[in-house]
């Protein structure tokens, strides 16, 4: 399946991407992996992408679509794919759409998992990443109350990003950016929306369940 993950940050939109991406057997694509990775290549979308970060610059439309339509074509997504920071705006929205339409690929299904804002806030301001090897930490997991990632020892800390301050700005620029995006899926009859309030499993089995019928047999890696 070819699918696009939606919701407020902290809505738990990487994590259940992970998970979709193990269950279908196809690709999670981020849009931060994708510039990360330009940046540390010597391929002239990536020169141009660092020009714009150099400069303090948002990187522009154009490009990230550019970015995007090069990872697609990449052959680990050839039978789908899980795209998770991206559209971020309606623009974008209909660039990816015209995109994968003339390569006759468009996208199956957008999920909106949808939380309460206080809830997002709650979410990002209570996470920990881990000061040694990165890994991160929902509010409430047991690593989170105990101060140390379970997976190397380290201690962990909270992003400069994270705190309950930064978190409204985030959420603001989102309603005012992204939201958008929801609305834009929902006319092309293509939105599926879960509640996120939920646990992990919980939220999972529901996605699962909701892409039924936009052709998902259930079965890991099979896709229309």
């Amino acid at each position: 399946m070819r699918l696009v993950m939606l919701g407020l940050p902290g809505a738990g939109k990487g994590t259940q991407a992970d998970l979709l991406a193990k269950e279908l057997g196809i690709p999670r694509i981020s849009t931060g992996d994708m510039f990360r990775e330009a940046l540390q290549s010597d391929t002239e979308l990536g020169r141009q992408v660092k020009e714009y970060v150099e400069r303090g610059e948002l990187v522009p439309d154009s490009l990230t679509v550019a970015l995007v339509e090069q990872r697609l074509s990449q052959p680990d997504a050839r039978d789908g794919f899980i795209l998770d920071g991206f559209p971020r705006t309606v623009p974008q929205a209909e660039a990816l759409r015209d995109t994968l339409a003339a390569a006759g690929k468009p996208i199956d299904a957008a999920v909106f998992i949808d939380v309460d804002q206080e809830e997002a806030i709650r979410r990002i301001a209570g996470r920990r990443v881990c000061s040694q090897c990165g890994a991160t930490y929902g509010a409430g997991a047991p690593e989170v109350e105990a101060g140390r990632c379970s997976q190397c020892g380290g201690p962990l800390v909270q992003r400069p990003d994270d705190t309950e301050e930064t978190a409204r700005r985030r959420l603001q620029v989102y309603m005012d950016q992204t939201h958008p995006v929801v609305e834009f899926y929902r006319a092309e009859n293509r939105l599926v929306t879960v509640d996120g309030g939920r646990d992990v499993p919980e939220v999972l089995a529901d996605i699962l369940e909701s892409l039924r019928p936009f052709g998902l047999d259930g079965r890991a890696g099979d896709a229309p």
